[in-house]
């Protein structure tokens, strides 16, 4: 069985969210949290520039086949353990990474809403949005605004959010069980070591925007799942070589494959030591390639199963609805700007993408 199997079983098809406390203990003993420390603390280096980034964009996609949720946490995990790993320093480091070679689970909340949050001295005002995994995370890497309007990362750790964290608050239809709920910062006193980095190094290039391709791979590993349960449906019905249907089914798998290769190309480009700045470029249009592709699967495979598949109890119906939100993520128009505005200013990259 592969580790999307093994989840699978813990994420049934039905109309409620999986248990995901149960579901993040499923990917503490596989190893999985664990493997994304350095080596140097108990890990194998999945996080931040891995031998091999394959690895890393296949893992990722097999979370997001056995659940989407879980995949949007295991996701943030990752961004969460190379941030420490790229800014913390000294006796910080070697606690938060020690903490993540043991298998402890990290997330990034850098979403504000009408009250962002703000550092002024050494106290927080204001409250983050879609604080996912606000259930189950053991740290949390938190954005803040410093009084130079520059964002200042910050390390909490779960008992220091105590009677801060409103998961019941999120109702949506979508990714549910992530528990994406509201974090009350309001007049938290933070020390010294709990500030990650410099100001700005948040933003930095290629690993901000650069890392939009991680998403993107959970989101492939959805797509693959439904392609799996739509041609096992066909072959039921007896419908599999029917012409129509297998266009159909032949659509969805070009749109597997084709994500998956703007994906390699992406994680080879921004998980690579000596990436450059225009990496975050080819992430961003692998990102939203992958988008592009989803909604296409999603239409064939809607043709191809017809009102059947949503049935609540149907196997591609809670992915649907997952798959439809996780994609709404912020400002796709922006980046796809920023992507091609990156390209046309630089003459090497708009020569190797096809421009001049």
């Amino acid at each position: 069985m592969t580790l999307a199997d093994r989840l699978s079983e813990l994420a049934p098809p039905g109309p409620d969210a999986p248990d995901m406390a149960t579901l993040i203990a499923a990917l503490r003993r596989e190893g999985v949290l664990a493997a994304c420390a350095p080596a140097s603390h108990g890990g194998a280096d999945l996080a931040h520039h891995p031998d091999d980034p394959v690895r890393l964009l296949e893992t990722l996609a097999e979370v997001g086949r056995a659940d989407l949720s879980a995949g949007r946490l295991f996701e943030g995990h990752v961004n969460a353990v190379k941030l420490v790993t790229l800014y913390a320093e000294g006796p910080q480091r070697d606690r938060l990474l020690d903490a993540a070679g043991q298998g402890a689970l990290f997330g990034v909340w850098g979403a504000d809403g009408p009250d962002p949050v703000r550092l002024e001295g050494d106290r927080l005002s204001g409250q983050k949005l879609f604080a996912s995994g606000a259930d189950v995370l053991d740290v949390a890497v938190v954005s803040a605004r410093d009084t130079d309007d520059k964002l200042q990362l910050l390390v909490l750790e779960r008992d220091r959010l105590r009677d801060r964290l409103y998961p019941e608050e999120w109702s949506v239809s979508g990714m549910e069980a992530t528990a994406s709920g509201r974090c009350d910062l309001e007049g938290l006193v933070v020390h010294k070591d709990d500030m990650l980095g410099g100001p700005g190094d948040f933003l930095r290039e290629p690993h901000f925007q650069g890392g939009v391709w991680r998403y993107a791979a959970v989101q492939m590993g959805a797509m693959r799942a439904m392609t799996a349960a739509a041609a096992a449906q066909l072959e039921t019905r007896g419908q599999a070589d029917a012409p129509l249907q297998s266009a159909r089914l032949r659509a969805m798998v070009t749109a597997c494959e084709t994500a998956r290769l703007w994906l390699v190309r992406a994680a080879e480009a921004v998980e690579h030591p000596d990436a450059t700045l225009e990496a975050a470029a080819t992430s961003i249009l692998a990102r939203l390639k992958t988008a592009e592709e989803a909604v296409a699967l999603m239409a064939a495979m809607d043709q191809a199963l017809g009102a059947a598949s949503f049935a609540t109890s149907h196997p591609v119906e809670r992915r649907r609805r997952d798959l439809q939100f996780y994609l709404r993520q912020a400002n796709p128009d922006g980046l796809g700007e920023t992507a091609m505005r990156t390209i046309r200013q630089d003459a090497r990259l708009a020569r190797d993408w096809s421009l001049t």
